[in-house]
């Protein structure tokens, strides 16, 4: 009898364990996705792909009247080595830069006169174009800018992937002030912070898609002429009144409105962006050694793509090394 009942138990005991094993082994069997989906979890969301340059649509804003002063020295430096992302944005056709950028220049039925109206139109075109492209970020420079492309994909790798993110520089110490239209003929006093057009900014594909009831095609011009601003302005305002979101500072983004000087030749490496131009009656440009002479690279351009990129075959043996 005892005997009976222990062999009662041990096969019991047996019976248990193989379905166990079984239970297991059906489990192990199983995705990670069915897994989640039998315990009733919720997938993780996916992260997104680390950001490539290809990612990016750089626009240039110029004009007719700079197109050899300006833009062949662009194209010869840091255009060179971004072709592939950035476009360019004019009011005239020129065969000479038609041949040399093909479907990257892009020419607007834009004024060419430096007012708010045509500065806006031009904006505009730059932002239906970079929603069209579908790629992640939207930044936009001036024809006097240089961009660090290295520094960039830092720059940008390094912010929230998954928040709206406009980044740039402040020209004004204090936000702006508009007034903005209201109903039966009154005005609101607002203000807010915006990025310098012409240091440049950035802003990604999250951010730029929520402005389009106020940005996207003849919207953005409209928006520009309610508050009587211009184009770069007008995206701060956009950004800030409209949609609540916050200008992001960064002393990465340089204009010719600041002294350029100040930055040290160990800073240069790390710059988003840089310019040249006259400021207060003065030559503004960085301060950078060789290998290029004031009187040959008087906008110091070359001379910092040679340090940048030492392997461009017109720089000097001395860089090459």
């Amino acid at each position: 009898m005892q005997c009976r009942l222990l062999r009662g138990l041990a096969g019991g005991f047996l019976t248990l364990l193989c379905m166990g094993l079984l239970s297991l082994r059906y489990h192990l069997s199983q995705s990670p996705k069915s897994v989640q989906e039998t315990l009733g979890l919720s997938p993780p969301s996916p992260r997104p792909p680390e950001l490539q340059l290809q990612d990016v649509f750089i626009a240039v804003k110029t004009t007719r009247a700079f197109h050899r002063s300006r833009l062949e020295l662009l194209l010869d430096t840091w255009v060179s080595r971004t072709r592939e992302q950035t476009f360019v944005f004019t009011d005239s056709l020129d065969e000479g830069l038609q041949e040399r950028l093909g479907p990257h220049l892009v020419v607007t039925n834009c004024s060419a006169e430096h007012s708010h109206p045509a500065l806006s139109c031009k904006m505009a075109a730059e932002f239906d174009a970079f929603l069209a492209s579908g790629l992640r970020w939207f930044c936009h420079v001036d024809d006097d800018n240089y961009v660090n492309a290295k520094a960039l994909l830092t720059l940008l790798r390094a912010l929230p992937q998954t928040l709206d993110v406009y980044i740039g520089r402040p020209s004004l110490n204090r936000p702006i002030r508009a007034s903005e239209p209201q109903p039966h003929n009154r005005t609101r006093l607002v203000q807010f912070w915006f990025a310098t057009g012409g240091a440049g900014f950035c802003i990604n594909r999250r951010l730029a898609l929520k402005m389009t009831p106020w940005a996207s095609g003849t919207r953005f011009v409209h928006t520009s002429a309610l508050i009587r601003l211009p184009d770069d302005c007008t995206v701060g305002y956009i950004i800030e009144c409209k949609l609540g979101g916050h200008l992001r500072p960064s002393a990465l983004f340089h204009s010719h409105l600041e002294t350029l000087q100040l930055l040290g030749a160990a800073q240069l490496l790390e710059q988003v962006t840089l310019s040249y131009g006259v400021f207060e009656g003065k030559l503004n440009v960085i301060k950078l050694q060789g290998p290029f002479s004031p009187e040959e690279d008087p906008s110091r351009f070359r001379s910092l793509h040679c340090l940048l990129y030492s392997d461009t075959p017109w720089c000097p043996p001395l860089m090459a090394r």
